[in-house]
């Protein structure tokens, strides 16, 4: 069973795997410890992570990135569409509102889901890691920002069951930071809990968060976010102010040039990187477009100005944060600062005024995600033993319930799980007099949400059930808020008292006062299962009884407003079936290719050194003939082939050569042959001396024989021209030495009448 953890960054994703020992950070192919986010589409196959970024340059208007930004999001959300004009992809409305991507592939026009390109990204990082770890990899759990909705989560667990992977928990981001944080940290002050605030700031987002830290335990107080800010929004910054520049300086706009939007932002996110060490950098890029090379310079506090705007926003999660957990400034032990975007000077500068400490860097600020999430997936794991060790999350929404006939519950707004509700946790929910209940999942503060989400969450319909004439009819619905913070219905039993009248089929009202406001659950690690409401007793055929009740299980079906039905998981499956098959065939195909090509050059070195004295000059000129053909072929009509067709040419030059390689080889293998039958040979002239005479002879008479064989076939072959074939190989040499160790072998093993009386006679002197 793999252990392994998953950060999926806009930018660059991570992955990191609990080994004995501790937790490790997986190498990709290029023995990065971070792979590019990025899908590209050729025109016979894809390039996913460090492929895909190394083809971007090639293919820009087939490549995606960022696509975390678009997963579960409407295509008429303003933020998306600030999101999809940094994208040089074309895009377009779904039918049902969301976004599909078009990308160029084996000359037609693909549509593609974001959840579809996610999953693509999990299929590149499930290959690394089962290369590295030499096994299947399935179980994970996976990070994802704390202000996900619930369709955004479902859409990762359904990217990651496209690909074959099974997420045993989603986790926040800040979560998993502050689990590594907590796990290994060893020196916290005696006394009660100690909170540290958590901050994280990626290339597309901010993520605050506080949690309280005690002995064995974790309890995340408050989340806080701005979607928006993010160390990309700075790199906008610089180049807005290099377009302008350069549109003034060298008349270029390079918003009309898709290559040089991607290498401008790519200069720009370096510059900015530069700028964090240095107080001013100089800009140049060669053939930016229209032929023109460019330069520009800026100093960090002409940058500092030109980002104020997104400096100030830092101080508002941070306040929210604070706010929520009901804490100040000065209750506040450590502040930790991780992210990819956590960087640059002046964001250091603010928070360190607004909580006035010095901010600590002891995490890794690209792989604490990943590692916690690691973390996380071995203490849900079975297999391996970790300390005991509490994790309790919360949910930073409130979650409302509404039925056909209205608000179902006596709280304000009708609030189920209210924001901060523990994760996971479960409440019941009593129905009378109905035969059929449909449950509407909301937001219940649309302000808690990012902008531009729906307040619905889905819909959950339960039916039929029917109570008999004469009785009183009850459903009892268990609502969940699961470990990956989603919500759906545990269990729902139908319930039907004999003693009391028949109820009318649909009037039906909730029973506020029946529902359980205590979560029912368990928070921390090993949280897998969750009590069910069952009477004690139990029939033989799946219905549950008391003394004056019958309890059934009553089925439940789901509607998530924008999310995929099985049907379309399956297709997608599917889909993403095809496309791999495609990738293994169009590598296979540049495998074959390059070997042919490498043989090429390499048998054309060797036919005039290597193999000039066992070829004659019939066979060289074949040979130079038909590999001039075969590069020509390569580099004209042979250039875009199948895997049969390079195979084929491989074949053909092969049939040439191996006659004259076979010579070549064999000359040295023939040598060391000829050596080990002489030295057998000795051996078993010197180990007959110590045999009777007849045993002697017969071993002595075998060496000669093989020796003469051997004497003659030499003289044989150093009559030849090494261009012709050998009168003997190194193989019938290895026979003869076979045979003779045969031979000599059962000479051995089988004693002769003459042995047996000189063995005598010497026992017979010996008793004397």
């Amino acid at each position: 069973m793999s252990v392994i953890g998953f950060d999926i960054g806009n930018e660059n994703c991570v992955i990191a795997v609990v080994k004995q020992g501790g937790v490790d950070v997986l190498l990709n192919d290029e023995s990065n410890r971070e792979t590019p986010a990025v899908v590209c589409f050729g025109e016979k196959q894809r390039f996913l992570g460090s492929a895909g970024a190394a083809s971007a340059m090639m293919h820009p208007k087939s490549t995606v990135s960022q696509v975390k930004r678009l997963i579960g999001r409407r295509f008429d959300d303003p933020e998306v569409q600030n999101d999809l004009k940094l994208l040089p992809v074309e895009t377009s409305e779904g039918p049902d509102g969301g976004i599909l991507i078009h990308l160029k592939y084996l000359k037609e026009t693909h549509k593609f889901r974001p959840v579809q390109i996610l999953a693509m990204l999990f299929a590149n990082l499930k290959t690394i890691a089962e290369h590295d770890l030499g096994s299947a990899v399935s179980d994970c759990v996976i990070g994802v920002p704390s202000y996900f909705t619930d369709l955004q989560r479902r859409a990762y667990l359904d990217a990651a069951t496209i690909v074959g992977l099974k997420p045993v928990r989603l986790i926040h981001d800040c979560t998993a930071t502050g689990l590594g944080y907590g796990v290994y940290k060893t020196d916290f002050p005696d006394g009660g809990p100690i909170y540290v605030v958590f901050i994280d700031i990626g290339h597309c987002d901010t993520q605050v968060s506080i949690a309280s830290f005690q002995a064995g335990k974790m309890k995340m107080l408050s989340h806080a976010f701005d979607t928006s800010l993010g160390g990309r929004d700075f790199d906008e910054v610089l180049f807005r102010h290099f377009a302008e520049k350069f549109k003034e300086q060298y008349k270029i706009d390079v918003y009309s040039n898709a290559r040089a939007c991607t290498r401008l932002r790519a200069a720009c996110e370096k510059l900015k990187k530069v700028l964090s060490a240095n107080l001013e950098a100089p800009l140049n890029i060669e053939c930016l477009m229209d032929e023109k090379d460019v330069s520009g310079f800026i100093k960090r506090e002409e940058f500092e100005s030109l980002a104020s705007g997104l400096l100030e926003r830092i101080y508002v999660p941070c306040n929210e944060a604070l706010a929520s957990a009901g804490l100040t400034v000065d209750k506040i032990y450590s502040v930790e600062l991780v992210g990819s975007g956590s960087r640059i000077p002046a964001i250091t500068k603010l928070l360190t005024s607004l909580f006035k400490k010095e901010l600590s860097r002891t995490l890794n600020a690209s792989e604490c995600v990943a590692r916690g999430c690691a973390l996380q997936c071995a203490m849900l794991s079975p297999i391996f033993r970790v300390k005991e060790y509490e994790v309790q999350d919360s949910i930073p929404f409130s979650i409302g319930i509404s039925s056909d006939e209205g608000l179902i519950c006596a709280k304000p707004n009708s609030v189920l799980f209210p924001k901060g509700q523990p994760i996971p946790s479960s409440k019941t929910l009593t129905f009378q007099g109905i035969n059929l209940v449909r449950l509407e999942a909301f937001y219940a503060n649309p302000d808690e949400v990012p902008k531009g989400i729906s307040p619905k969450i889905g819909c959950f319909t339960i039916d039929p059930f029917h109570g008999s004439s004469g009785s009183k009819a009850e459903i009892e619905v268990r609502m969940q808020l699961n470990l990956h913070g989603i919500v759906n219905i545990e269990s729902s039993t139908f319930i039907e008292d004999h003693v009391e009248a028949s109820v009318t089929p649909r009037d039906y009202h909730s029973n506020p006062e029946a529902m359980d406001v205590e979560p029912v659950s368990q928070t921390g690690q090993n949280v897998n299962e969750h009590k069910k409401c069952e009477s004690p007793h139990s029939s033989s055929d799946g219905t549950k009884k008391d003394k004056a009740n019958k309890r059934v299980h009553v089925p439940v079906s789901e509607s998530i407003y924008g999310g995929l039905t099985h049907a379309e998981i399956m297709e997608a499956q599917e889909k993403e079936h095809q496309l791999t098959e495609q990738d293994k065939t169009m590598e296979l195909t540049k495998d074959k290719r390059n070997s042919l090509e490498s043989y090429v050059y390499d048998m054309r070195n060797k036919l005039f050194n290597v193999y000039r004295n066992f070829s004659n000059e019939q066979e060289r000129d074949d040979i130079s003939r038909s590999l001039q053909e075969t590069e020509e072929w390569l580099y004209n009509e042979g250039d875009d082939e199948t895997v049969n067709a390079y195979s084929a040419k491989l074949v053909d030059l092969k049939q040439l050569v191996d006659p004259i390689e076979s010579r070549c080889k064999d000359e040295e293998e023939r040598a060391q042959a000829t050596r080990d039958l002489l030295g057998c040979i000795v051996e078993h002239r010197l180990s007959a001396d110590s045999l009777p005479p007849l045993s002697k002879e017969l071993i002595i008479n075998e060496c000669n024989k093989a020796e003469q064989w051997l004497r003659e076939k030499m003289q044989q072959q150093d009559a030849l021209p090494k261009s012709s074939d050998p009168v003997f190989w190194s193989s019938d040499i290895n026979n003869k030495t076979q045979e003779l160790n045969l031979v000599c072998h059962q000479i051995l093993r089988s004693p002769f009448p003459e042995d047996k009386e000189e063995e005598e006679k010497e026992n017979m002197q010996n008793i004397s």
